[in-house]
């Protein structure tokens, strides 16, 4: 095509690069929770980290409280250098440079999830029990994390959801404080000036408060269900703007290419490499024979609602966290967020995600089918007719 505007622009994923502006200082090492044989790997990496590369090392407050640690003689020696943090109350944006995993995938959700806007570069190390987003080995460390710090090293920029709850307006009735501070929020002024009390009051009665939107990043998945509702689950879904279809099954999956190897994989989804533009609608168990999953652009704004005829609500989660329930009336909308998460490979894009196929999934894992050194031959003759009485010698042979 001659008009450059016409031609589309595809971009290499060899071309994304971990860049450092500046050196990194703060590092932020998250442990798996609970589980012993971290342990040692983590005393290990963050007293290299603090003594040999002079960073700082923040952890979480529980990890640095961790009965188990109190024991360890090296923890204890370095434990007065490290900065800590609580999940919920301290807000990290902007401290961290880097981050380090220790354990299986759920530490770089975890990760994911105290990040809600600019994440910093991940390095999760396979220390769990799928290990399918924590593609580095412990073994050698040192060398691995030297090279990151050094920059040598591809990334992998792995989409999220926005995901957005807007609840319907409830009318309350409000004490007297309640009443000045949303009279502004009431239909009509004209009713709350009237000298009748029970009109005043009716007045007040139809205000309503708008509750604020709850917000939530995904890394793997939003799944919307029934919950524990013995009833069918009935989703109306909209794509910008447009209604799409109705979801009659148990729920649905909306997931991005990275969470299309976690649940949307089990309910029948196409595995969709993590650096394709993408978001995944799969059902969960629909109660149709021609409900097949579907692969949107990443650009779109899906909506979800609980259909108005549908005889239960529903719950919604989000990467399995923050279970809520989506009432009648209630809408989630569910976006590509701005803010990826950049994961570092431990070679690149391409063989570390079919490295992670093979290995943790077992993809097209299959006996390789023998050759027919016969009919080879055979064939090599070009000879129909000696081909027409090999098969009737294999018929005698079966009837035999």
């Amino acid at each position: 095509m001659k008009n450059p505007s016409m031609v589309m622009q595809i971009q290499d994923p060899a071309s994304q690069r971990l860049t450092w502006y500046k050196p990194p200082l703060a590092v932020l090492v998250i442990k798996k929770m609970g589980d012993k044989d971290v342990l040692a790997p983590f005393v290990q990496l963050v007293e290299w980290l603090v003594q040999e590369k002079h960073m700082v090392v923040w952890v979480e407050l529980g990890v640095f409280n961790d009965p188990i640690l109190k024991k360890d003689k090296k923890f204890q020696d370095i434990k007065e250098k490290l900065v800590t943090f609580k999940d919920g109350r301290d807000d990290l944006t902007g401290r961290i440079d880097f981050i380090v995993c220790l354990g299986g995938d759920g530490t770089l959700l975890y990760a994911s999830l105290l990040f809600q806007q600019s994440v910093p570069p991940v390095m999760a190390f396979h220390l769990g029990s799928l290990g399918f987003l924590t593609p580095f080995q412990f073994d050698n460390f040192q060398e691995q994390v030297t090279n990151v710090l050094e920059g040598h090293a591809a990334l992998t920029l792995r989409s999220r959801l926005r995901c957005v709850i807007y609840r319907k307006s409830e009318k309350h009735k409000y004490s007297d404080l309640q009443k000045q501070q949303y009279a502004g929020n009431c239909d009509s002024t004209a009713e709350l000036e009237s000298s009748s009390t029970f009109e005043h009051e009716n007045a007040f009665n139809k205000c309503t408060i708008q509750q604020p939107p709850s917000e939530f990043m995904v890394l793997n998945e939003v799944v919307i269900d029934r919950g524990p509702s013995s009833f069918l689950s009935n989703i109306d879904l909209f794509l910008g703007g447009k209604y799409i279809t109705s979801v009659q099954g148990d729920g649905l999956i909306v997931s991005t290419p990275t969470g299309s190897t976690a649940y949307a994989l089990a309910a029948g989804a196409s595995m969709v490499h993590p650096s394709v533009p993408a978001i995944l609608v799969t059902p969960i168990c629909p109660h149709s024979l021609s409900f097949r999953p579907i692969v949107v652009p990443a650009g779109v704004e899906l909506e979800i609602s609980v259909s108005p005829d549908s005889r239960t609500t529903s719950k919604v989660s989000f990467d399995g966290r923050n279970t809520q329930e989506l009432f009648h009336g209630d809408r989630l909308q569910v976006t590509t967020s701005i803010y990826p998460v950049p994961s570092i490979c431990a070679q690149d894009q391409i063989s570390d995600w079919f490295d992670a196929l093979a290995e943790c999934l077992h993809w097209n894992v299959r006996k390789k089918q023998k050759c027919l050194d016969e009919l080879s031959d055979l064939t090599a003759s070009g000879s129909e007719d000696t081909l027409d009485d090999f098969e009737r010698g294999s018929n005698s042979i079966l009837d035999g």
